[in-house]
């Protein structure tokens, strides 16, 4: 309704007004009293709605006041512009009422709250992230992980909530190597209790019932860590132990084998043990290769062996004595210890005077020693083989040339013939195979400053007895063929006279060898068995 109108309206009525008066004959005065009351009602009825309207406008303006202060705040909790003054600027260039004022401002409020909430719902996830993180590595129960806990709404900007996200990230790392050094300590763990032959669930599960677990969350607190990682070095050490014991056995189990010679079908059961005795820790990965029913067994066949070996000790010394010989016949080697009566060592061990294992050490010694030598010999003694079959090959030959029938055809007259020329061939290299072997020994005896003996003999002067005998040979035959020459010239008819046959280079090598050394003969001693195994190692 507007002011004209209420002006019409108060006019009519005061007309009707008047009329009513007229007919009713009331007084000026009274009329006078009657219009000051009117108009002090109209004035009162104006006052109270001003009134009214001035307390709406009050209250419209404190909640504009109260709404701002809100955004403002909400604003500052998250470090973001209000941008309030430049809409009260355009508020007031635009002559907007109070009403419309506060309807923006309400919309401003609602989408800042809204913006809060969510911003606070992203702070709670971080937080509680955070916090069932850190409950696990301190070992708390992750059940108390939930999101009704408070949080520091005086600060929920985009900065501390960066802070956090960084927090979390620093944490969910720690949480990932921690895994993956609990995953690594379990393999090595499974790894140790296979080799070691024991129960890994049932290891593990004394550590934390939750390590044995495929699914689920795994504690990752430093106390399990800690108990991980101090079972897994126990275990560790435990595989050493047991692998330097089962390394001591083995090779014990190895001596007594080779000791024993025996055969490969009663050595194959522990094939696989053995192939470990230089293995390294590292190494050793197959199920059960370090258990302790594995060392019974390997302790059991060492017993077993032990037992055997004092049987069969009689019957190794033997063996190894004949062994010895053997190797000292083929490389011609007098042994300084041969006086030794193998009955008398035999009966020192039947009646308990000398340990067999020591007689088996000094036979070994006494053959790795000759095996030695007998590699520094090697070339010389091949040489002397050689030597010595050119000089079976010049008896032969001097035979050959004695026999007056030699030229006369028969069975085999060819291959007698070939043989000949071969000998030829071999005899003329003879004077540089004695060369050179003499040089060899020189330089061999020069180098061990000792004597190269052949079969007890100095080789250098068989090959010096040899040589002169070779040399008095050579005079002999050129003395008959001179006397051979004289005699024909003085008669043609007187008959030739038969020369004396020349011993073969052989028997001359033996005959002068023999006589050179006739006067200190090898002669053999027999001692005791006592006496021989009191001897050193060495000696």
């Amino acid at each position: 309704m507007s002011k004209t109108q209420i002006e019409s309206i108060c006019s009519s009525l005061l007309q009707e007004l008047e009329i009513i008066w007229d007919e009713v004959g009331e007084t000026e005065t009274e009329r006078e009293k009657i219009l000051i009351e009117i108009e002090d009602e109209c004035r009162a009825v104006y006052c109270r709605k001003i009134e009214k309207v001035k307390e709406e406008r009050n209250r419209l303006r404190q909640d504009i006041v109260d709404s701002k202060s809100r955004v403002i705040a909400i604003c500052s909790v998250m470090e973001e512009p209000s941008s309030l003054g430049r809409q009260h600027q355009s508020d007031q260039s635009g002559r907007r009422s109070l009403k419309e004022e506060l309807v923006k401002i309400l919309q401003k409020l609602e989408d800042m709250e809204k913006r809060k909430s969510e911003r606070k719902d992203q702070f709670i996830q971080v937080i509680e992230d955070i916090k069932c993180i850190r409950d696990e590595i301190n070992e708390e129960s992750v059940d108390t992980c939930s999101s009704d806990f408070s949080i520091d709404e005086s600060d929920l900007s985009l900065r501390k909530l960066e802070e956090l996200h960084s927090e979390l990230y620093t944490l969910q790392e720690e949480k990932g190597n921690r895994m993956k050094h609990i995953q690594d300590h379990l393999r090595t763990l499974e790894s140790l209790c296979s080799v070691l032959g024991l129960k890994y669930g049932e290891t593990v599960t004394k550590i934390h019932p939750s390590l044995v677990e495929s699914e689920g969350s795994r504690s990752i607190s430093n106390t399990t860590l800690d108990k991980l990682a101090s079972s897994v070095n126990q275990w560790h050490e435990t595989k050493i132990q047991r692998m330097q014991e089962l390394q001591d056995l083995v090779t014990t189990m190895l001596e007594f084998w080779n000791l024993m010679d025996t055969p490969a079908e009663e050595q194959q059961k522990f094939i696989n043990v053995s192939c470990n005795i230089a293995a390294t820790v590292s190494e050793i990965t197959k199920p059960n290769s370090l258990s302790t029913d594995l060392l019974e067994e390997v302790k059991d066949e060492l017993s077993r062996l032990e037992e055997l070996k004092w049987s069969k000790m009689k019957e190794l010394v033997l063996k190894k004595r004949s062994e010895l010989e053997e190797i000292c016949r083929r490389t011609h080697i007098v042994l300084e210890e041969q006086d030794i009566s193998v009955e008398n060592v035999i009966k020192a061990i039947e009646s308990g005077d000398v340990n067999p294992e020591n007689i088996l050490e000094q036979i070994e010694y006494q053959a790795g020693k000759v095996k030695e030598e007998a590699l520094s010999r090697k070339e010389i003694l091949e040489k002397a083989e050689k030597w010595l079959n050119a000089c079976e090959e010049e008896n032969w030959l001097e035979e050959y040339n004695q026999d007056e029938n030699r030229y006369n055809a028969g069975k085999g007259s060819h291959l007698i013939l070939k043989r000949a020329e071969k000998a030829r061939a071999l005899v003329n290299k003879l004077p540089a195979m004695v060369e050179a072997l003499v040089s060899k020994i020189t330089i061999w005896e020069s180098e061990k400053e000792a004597e190269f003996l052949f079969d007890g003999n100095r080789l250098l002067w068989m090959l010096e007895e040899y040589t002169e005998l070779r040399e008095e040979k050579e005079q002999e035959r050129r003395r008959k063929r001179d006397l051979k020459k004289l005699q024909g010239q003085v008669t043609s008819e007187q008959d030739k006279g038969t020369p004396t046959r020349p011993q073969s280079a052989k028997n001359g090598l033996k005959v002068s060898t023999n006589k050179r050394f006739a006067s200190s003969p090898h002669t053999d001693s027999p001692r005791s068995a006592k006496s021989f195994t009191s001897q050193s190692r060495y000696g």
